[in-house]
């Protein structure tokens, strides 16, 4: 069984799935490996580090997805500028990818579908349930830590305005507002960053149970006061708000913006689309030289103006839409994932490497196509 590691092609994106130490574990597994040259240049690691690991380099990366029996990558596969081709078509009929897909995203529907015309066993890395035995796995809540923390420094860099309280002889300069939505590991992690910089942070998360996190951290919670049966799901996860509660959430939130001077925006419901929490109208009454970081841009996005990939400004308001944050910091988002891949895999193929297990609760959640059918409910429901 061969696992095939291409060199990300998104761009900006300098992260690999595969480390030299986890090549060495992927062997002692069965499997052999190869890897694009220059796969891990983004991260310091050279051709010469794989190979001393036990990977063949090779240069042809279309020849080696044709061949290989598992495909590991870090973002979903698109079009290939260099080749002519989208990723998908270079991948071998029948053979297996897994990777972050965000199938549920409007912008991957289609290539979902390439992938189930090509009957790819697709499995993505953002549904893996919140479960004990998952959690060495669980690359969504990887990444998010590295997220939330680099979010709100791309939100500082951007900022006209001094984000700790600053004391000088002319007077004191009040402290940045931050606006957290979402109090899951990126929004959790996005609290802490901002308090240690010495921001105001205010919290909304519509599970209590979040809100306590955030709290704790020292984030100021703001009430949101919806039966909770209404918003928990499997694994402690948000759940999607129908139409009447998710406006009544976009009005307490309008009726705070005009005093904020950053948003973090990251609500997210797992496989799904992402709520529109921040309207085109809502933007407009912000302060100009506000900041939204809309980190569930990949998922479509918290706010209705975010444009996916780009840093733009609307109203005075600079809204980042960077579809792949832990990218900008790779060294350790690479050690991160390279590990909660390989024990993905692990799991996998525990009952051989010729063999899916896909009767476990990790491998179902985790499933996008199988057998020409598309198969992930978020997917399903999003793209009827």
């Amino acid at each position: 069984m061969l696992i095939a590691i291409p060199k990300e092609i998104l761009s900006a994106e300098k992260r690999v799935a595969v480390t030299p130490d986890i090549v060495k574990k992927y062997i002692d597994l069965g499997f052999t490996v190869s890897v694009e040259t220059g796969a891990g240049e983004g991260v310091f690691i050279s051709d010469s580090d794989y190979q001393n690991a036990g990977a063949t380099i090779t240069h042809d990366v279309e020849k080696m997805c044709a061949e290989a029996d598992v495909v590991l990558k870090v973002k979903q596969p698109i079009f290939n500028e260099q080749k002519n081709k989208h990723e998908v078509d270079m991948y071998r009929d029948d053979s297996i990818l897994i990777t972050f897909l965000h199938p549920a995203a409007p912008g991957s529907h289609e290539m979902v579908r390439r992938l189930q015309k090509k009957n790819i066993t697709a499995l993505t890395m953002d549904s893996i349930p919140r479960i004990s035995r998952a959690q060495r796995m669980d690359a969504l809540s990887s990444m998010s830590a590295v997220t939330g923390y680099k979010s709100v420094v791309m939100a500082a860099d951007t900022l006209p305005v001094f984000i700790p309280m600053i004391g000088t002889a002319i007077g004191t300069v009040k402290p940045a507002t931050f606006l957290v939505i979402g109090a899951g590991v990126v929004g959790l992690q996005a609290i802490a960053t901002a308090k240690r910089l010495g921001a105001v942070v205010k919290v909304l998360d519509i599970r209590k149970t979040a809100t306590v996190e955030g709290d704790s951290l020292g984030g100021k919670v703001i009430d949101f006061d919806i039966p909770q049966e209404l918003v928990t799901g499997r694994g402690g996860y948000a759940k999607s708000l129908d139409r009447d509660w998710l406006e009544k959430e976009q009005q307490l939130i309008s009726s705070i913006l005009k005093d904020i001077d950053v948003v973090i925006l990251s609500a997210l419901v797992p496989g799904e689309v992402a709520p529109l929490l921040i309207t085109a109208e809502m933007v407009a009454t912000m302060k100009p030289g506000s900041v939204i970081i809309d980190v569930s841009v990949d998922q479509g996005g918290n706010c209705a103006l975010t444009e996916p990939g780009a840093f733009i400004q609307k109203h005075g308001v600079n809204i980042c839409g960077i579809q792949n944050i832990p990218g900008r910091m790779a060294v350790h988002s690479s050690w991160l994932y390279a590990n909660n891949l390989y024990y993905f895999v692990e799991n996998l193929f525990k009952k051989g490497i010729d063999t899916l297990d896909l009767d476990d609760e990790i491998v179902n959640s985790s499933l996008v196509t199988y057998r020409s059918e598309i198969v992930h409910e978020g997917a399903l429901k999003a793209m009827k």
